[in-house]
């Protein structure tokens, strides 16, 4: 048997959207697939389900709260209970909201950083050791708004310039054994709340190829730095259809 299927990969906020993508695009590419979820656990057990339907054994849910310390320390050694291997971490799960500086409490900084910095960096502490021993790889899923502010989100722009820094310190501290890059998403799926026409025509000017991305855009471009880039570290790549370029 190819190594490849032996390979597990870990997902964070794989349960849905963006996540659940990248999830079944590495499993649909021979990886086993852990998918982490928060409150989305039947979608996750769902997606799991789906997996081990069509290979036994090969994906498994894990819950925990990536805000609650013992939570985030217990989750890398429960999944190599499981899986006694780790491959690739995928560190995609994100919180995503406005805070007016006006309006801006201490609960906001805490959970846009947890989620956004603080969860990739204690993750990739815990899984360290375990992607040395398979000479794996960490992708950070980012955003453009790294590059650039988005207005009214000072804490959550700030956070993922963090998690950029972050991904390039990783790679070379974690170097030659682990490979660590980062992608930046541009607008890939409209936002649940459906902004009105006017609005999507207002965004799509503002992007050369004139139109959104699709949750699959990602994914492939994590397959591509997980399989077909082992040159590559330390590197951050937009995928945005070149609404950043010149940022």
């Amino acid at each position: 048997m190819n190594d490849k299927f032996k390979k597990w990969a870990l997902v964070t906020g794989g349960a849905k959207r963006i996540g659940a993508t990248i999830a079944e695009t590495l499993h649909n590419n021979g990886f086993n697939v852990a998918i982490h979820y928060n409150s989305s656990s039947d979608s996750a057990e769902q997606l799991c389900a789906q997996f081990n339907a069509k290979k036994q054994d090969s994906s498994i849910a894990i819950g925990a709260d990536l805000l609650d310390q013992s939570s985030l320390e217990n989750l890398i050694p429960s999944l190599i209970e499981k899986t006694k291997r780790l491959d690739v971490l995928v560190n995609n799960a994100s919180t995503f909201y406005p805070t007016p500086i006006e309006k801006i409490a201490l609960e906001d900084w805490e959970n846009l950083f947890g989620t956004n910095l603080k969860a990739p960096l204690f993750l990739s502490k815990y899984a360290a050791k375990y992607l040395q021993q398979s000479r794996g790889t960490i992708i950070n899923i980012i955003d453009i708004h790294s590059k650039k502010p988005l207005k009214d989100h000072p804490i959550y722009g700030s956070a993922k310039s963090g998690l950029a820094m972050l991904t390039r310190s990783l790679a070379s501290d974690l170097a030659p054994d682990v490979r660590v890059n980062g992608i930046s998403p541009g607008l890939i799926l409209w936002p649940e709340n459906n902004p009105s026409d006017q609005v999507k025509n207002n965004i799509l000017q503002q992007i050369p190829l004139k139109k959104i991305g699709t949750s699959e855009d990602i994914a492939n471009c994590v397959l591509f730095l997980i399989e077909d880039a082992p040159y590559i570290t330390g590197e951050i790549i937009a995928v945005d259809g070149g609404r950043s370029m010149g940022w």
